[in-house]
């Protein structure tokens, strides 16, 4: 029945419930209507439902796509801070910069040096769970706030212990909030990058390219080390790099940073992913028994389903719509407080859900195999290509002409191992298995599951590329291309031959950066991307203790071919070794070793180490309760 017009019949006019549209005004105030437009022949008010409905569409249509507009910036904003990020975080990876100075202005030993790179690998990685864990809880703009302080207080703390020549233990201090924040900035930048694109098409490039520039990070701050903050010499050409200006560099720098990330990083629509993985976990038949998914209070309810509409218009409220508006406001707060409990419900369970899965713990195994021989490598690549040529003896000195150097193959590795990084994210993103981003959810009574006619591999939504690639079909391969440089150094092809050394750095750097690239996204494929920080940070603290054991196990075999070596010639059976003095008026001597014996049984091991984190993967993919037989597309 069409609703009555308004009447003008009496003093004010009559509006009827029928003709009210929500969001404006059916007839406008007296005193702004123009009697000669706003009545029909008849004298009655002819109000445009029609041009209303229309308007308020337009209204909302813009307004959606204002908020469309303003989430894209910041997500691709937040996205671009990561990257900047990342490009400053990795700047412990200059240290062999100014590691020498460190002997040479400071006069530390060799065993101190090592003590002050030690200590900022230990506080880099140790505390890794725990910057996850505030970055998935308070979101990435506090740690990367922390991260900037620490960055600052560290480098400013070690410029004046360098050009003031303070206590050893002054440097030892400083270095740990170095470390500490290193590993919290880059945490920060990685954890916006996997929540923001994890479940988009570009997942694996998302965090491929901030990871690729955290290993690039080191390689262009040295380079303004060396290049612009140097000491002149006394012939006015360049120095050594001026360590307490570029200590000061980075401690600015990185401070600025990590301010800024306070505001630029940004996980947009988290509440959409809280929502939608709980929704899942209620239907997965995994936590049947969970109190949290009892029915809550009514007012609770009442405060999520939304607020209503605040009366508009020029009159006064009355006290009835004062006392609605404060109810309002309450269910808005117990609203707020839902959602922080259902966030902090959430994570703990995927936290648990995860420790208590055993195919983390072979990835993680796998993971450790693997970076710490990596580590080992990149750490003593000096000595490792000092074995391979003939050292010089006390009847001659052999000239270090044509002799490839350090310098060289660290920068190789970083090479190789960041376009590792970057062609992994990419590839996968093309080729591997598409799936539900809440496919690891899925227990044994949820609907999707419960088709038992189907193979395991169609329990998820199935692919719908023709050809497919899995990921850890691209892990397997470019680690065990790693082993195959370091079995190329265990057998002893290479001595006498530094030259093809290359071959060496350039497959463990491309292994390396691609077990980098590829665990990470593995892990926010399998177990999603709402705790990844966590999820990751836990993962990312096996690299410490690889990379001491393979350095303890490296160096004991060197030193432990050395002294037969020193032995054999005090004897008359060796051939001649180099012998440096370790201070300027002579005292004690290291003997340098030379010949595969100084490193083969070290790679022999490393490579069938690498060959066991393979099969780790492999029984983690397509084992027994693997990811394969649960039906999660990796």
């Amino acid at each position: 029945m069409p609703s009555r017009p308004a009447s003008r019949d009496s003093g004010t006019p009559h509006i009827n419930k029928l003709d009210y549209t929500p969001g404006g005004r059916l007839l406008q105030p007296h005193h702004h209507r123009d009697d000669s437009t706003s009545r029909s022949p008849s004298g009655q008010v002819s109000p445009s439902y029609a041009g209303s409905f229309f308007s308020l569409a337009a209204e909302g249509i813009a307004s959606q796509q204002r908020q469309r507009v303003s989430k894209n910036l910041q997500r691709y904003g937040a996205f671009a801070w990561a990257i900047i990020n990342c490009l400053g975080a990795g700047s412990i990876t200059a240290y062999s910069l100014y590691a020498p100075l460190f002997q040479k202005r400071l006069h530390y030993t060799q065993l101190q040096v090592n003590g002050v790179s030690i200590t900022a690998e230990l506080a880099m990685y140790l505390p890794v769970p725990l910057w996850g864990m505030l970055c998935d809880r308070l979101g990435p703009g506090i740690p990367s706030l922390l991260a900037g302080v620490f960055f600052g207080v560290g480098y400013i703390l070690a410029a004046f212990v360098y050009r003031d020549g303070w206590p050893y233990w002054v440097m030892i201090l400083a270095f740990v909030p170095i470390g500490c924040g290193t590993s919290c900035m880059y945490l920060s930048a990685v954890t916006t990058c996997a929540k923001n694109f994890g479940r988009g098409k570009y997942k694996g490039l998302a965090l491929a390219l901030p990871i690729a520039c955290f290993g690039l990070s080191g390689m262009w701050e040295s380079q303004i080390g060396s290049n612009l903050l140097y000491e002149k010499r006394a012939d006015g050409g360049k120095g050594d790099v001026d360590v307490y200006r570029f200590f000061l560099f980075l401690g600015c720098l990185l401070l600025a940073t990590g301010v800024i990330g306070f505001f630029a990083l940004r996980i947009v629509d988290e509440e959409e992913l809280i929502d939608e993985a709980i929704d899942e976990l209620e239907q997965s038949g995994l936590l049947e028994d969970s109190s949290f998914l009892q029915p809550q209070s009514p007012q609770v309810s009442r405060g999520q389903t939304g607020y209503g509409t605040v009366p508009t218009g020029d009159r006064r409220l009355s006290a009835e719509e004062i006392s609605d508006l404060q109810k309002k406001a309450s269910e808005h707060k117990a609203w707020l407080e839902e959602q922080e409990r259902k966030k902090t419900w959430l994570l703990n369970e995927e936290t648990k859900m995860f420790l208590s899965d055993h195919t983390m713990w072979w990835l993680a195994a796998g993971f450790f195999l693997v970076t710490g021989p990596g580590e080992a490598f990149i750490n003593n690549l000096g000595t490792i290509i000092g074995t391979l040529y003939p050292p010089p003896t006390s009847n001659a000195t052999s000239s270090s002409s044509g002799m490839t150097t350090a310098a060289t193959h660290v920068s190789i590795v970083a090479i190789t191992s960041t376009l590792a990084r970057i062609l992994t994210g990419t590839l996968t993103d093309l080729l591997a298995p598409t799936s539900s981003p809440h496919q690891h959810r899925r227990g044994p009574g949820s609907m999707a599951n419960s088709t038992a006619s189907l193979p395991p591999q169609h329990a998820a939504e199935p692919s719908k590329r023709s050809f497919e690639v899995s990921r850890l079909t691209f892990l397997i391969s470019f680690t065990f291309l790693m082993s195959l440089g370091q079995l190329l150094l265990a057998t002893g092809l290479l001595q006498g031959h530094g030259d093809l050394f290359w071959l060496v750095s350039a497959s463990i750097g491309a292994g390396y950066g691609a077990a980098f690239s590829l665990v990470p996204i593995v892990i926010s494929v399998v177990w999603g991307v709402e705790n990844f920080g966590t999820n990751w940070g836990v993962v990312a603290t096996v690299p410490a203790a690889g990379a001491t054991i393979w350095g303890l196990v490296y160096g004991g075999v060197y030193q432990g071919a050395a002294d037969r070596q020193t032995q054999g010639m005090r004897l008359g059976l060796g051939s001649g070794l180099a012998v440096l003095g370790s201070g300027e008026g002579g005292g004690a001597q290291d003997v340098l070793c030379y010949g595969a014996m100084c490193y083969a049984p070290t790679f022999w091991a490393m490579a069938v180490s690498v060959w066991v984190a393979c099969g780790l993967w492999l029984w983690a993919w397509r084992g027994p309760g693997g990811w394969y037989r649960r039906g999660i597309l990796v």
